[in-house]
């Protein structure tokens, strides 16, 4: 155990180097190899008691509320139906940077480099990661946190990076392309700071019943409660920043039931609307990948509290990850499916290997030894000498000089 947590949290190999060998693996596997999404979002783990690296009072979305928590921004490539974390920045709160916490600094192993950046400036640094790394994805992904950013958005449509950008329902829009100028007043004094000119601006959750939105009903992709359908329509818009900028994009907004969402997107103007409809829909996929972490791989039973143990624990999850996900495809490509069985069960997708699943495979191709009795006194023995020379250790360590 010693030795396991000392490979954890002081052995000094590069976790984002196993993590960059890994996202080239994932991304240059035949499913993943064109057309994936790349989704990005955070994920907050209550850490109360002891300092650990990030830590703070921050809000935490899985207790809804502010609380002492660690927060991770993470990076998921989808397609059909496969998913898998492929990058990880840990945030650290602007009072980690203060005078007052560079001991804390020191002491966790932050970078000296490190300096103060923001959740949607970590999520863009991986995107350029993962660019620069010449890994093809078809589309972003994000939520409205992320989405609402105008610079991202602007980052993103600089790169010519296809994006699929959740917002706020009050996010004010144009129908037609707005005027911007200096104002004539009649009366009062000259103005001299130019502005919006053009009169009608919507808010997004006004704009479902307005006569030039026609909605579909499409049918999305499987999932194991049956055919994903929902209702989508798409309107081009323009936006205006604070310091006037203009902005002309699509409005994708989505209806299921009494629920409205609203997205931005930069796609092309002969992007058919099915295909615009699926890539926003992959964002549910980092959702899953981020409850897998916590459930599956032991991500939220994290100890460790220094950056490079958190490094280290993001690898081994990654890789934890992308050896269910090759499981699976694997599986699925060395045993033919029957389809009369979808028939036969009145479903539309058969389910896919489970992490328990493989879980219990594992176990039948890697038995536990059988010890004999010499075998386990002799592990006990051993066991007890390194506990007698750690105690010794200790023993002089604290009566030495």
């Amino acid at each position: 155990m010693q030795n396991l947590h000392h490979y954890i949290s002081k052995s000094p190999w590069s976790g984002p180097k196993v993590i960059q060998q890994v996202r080239l693996e994932i991304a240059t596997h035949p499913h993943f190899a064109d057309d994936s999404v790349l989704i990005g979002d955070e994920s907050a783990d209550a850490r109360g008691g002891a300092v650990v690296v990030g830590g703070g009072r921050q809000y935490n979305g899985r207790l809804g509320k502010v609380d002492l928590s660690q927060v991770g921004v993470f990076l998921s490539l989808a397609k059909a139906g496969k998913h898998n974390w492929i990058d990880g920045e840990l945030f650290l709160p602007v009072a980690w940077f203060d005078e007052a916490h560079q001991e804390v600094r020191e002491r966790m192993g932050v970078p000296k480099e490190r300096q103060f950046q923001t959740k949607i400036e970590l999520f863009w640094q991986m995107v350029q990661r993962t660019q620069q790394e010449g890994i093809g994805f078809g589309a972003v992904a994000v939520d409205g946190f992320y989405g609402q950013s105008f610079w991202l958005r602007q980052q993103m449509d600089q790169a010519h990076i296809e994006f699929y950008a959740d917002v706020p329902a009050n996010t004010q829009v144009y129908l037609s392309e707005p005027v911007i100028g200096i104002p004539q007043n009649k009366r009062g004094p000259k103005a001299k700071t130019p502005k919006v000119l053009s009169p009608l601006v919507y808010r997004v959750d006004n704009l479902p019943h307005h006569p030039k939105v026609l909605w579909h009903t499409l049918t999305i992709r499987p999932t194991e409660r049956g055919w994903l359908t929902a209702d989508f329509a798409r309107i081009p818009v323009w936006t205006v920043q604070d310091d006037l900028t203009l902005t002309k994009q699509w409005l994708l907004m989505r209806r299921q039931g009494k629920k409205y969402s609203y997205s931005f997107s930069n796609a092309a103007v002969h992007t058919p609307l099915q295909t615009m409809a699926l890539r926003k829909t992959q964002r549910y996929f980092i959702e899953r990948d981020n409850q897998d972490a916590k459930s599956e791989f032991g991500w939220d039973e994290i100890q460790t509290t220094t950056f490079l143990a958190w490094q280290h624990q993001l690898a081994f999850t990654i890789l934890a990850q992308w050896f269910i996900t090759q499981t699976r495809l694997d599986w699925e490509a060395q045993s033919e499916r029957d389809p009369d069985l979808l028939a036969h069960y009145e479903i539309s997708l058969l389910p896919t290997l489970s992490v328990a699943n493989v879980r219990a495979l594992l176990r039948a191709a890697l038995p536990l030894p059988v010890l004999s009795p010499l075998d386990a006194a002799t592990l006990v023995v051993t066991h007890l000498d390194n506990r007698t020379r750690s105690r010794k250790s200790r023993i002089l360590t604290l009566s030495g000089p």
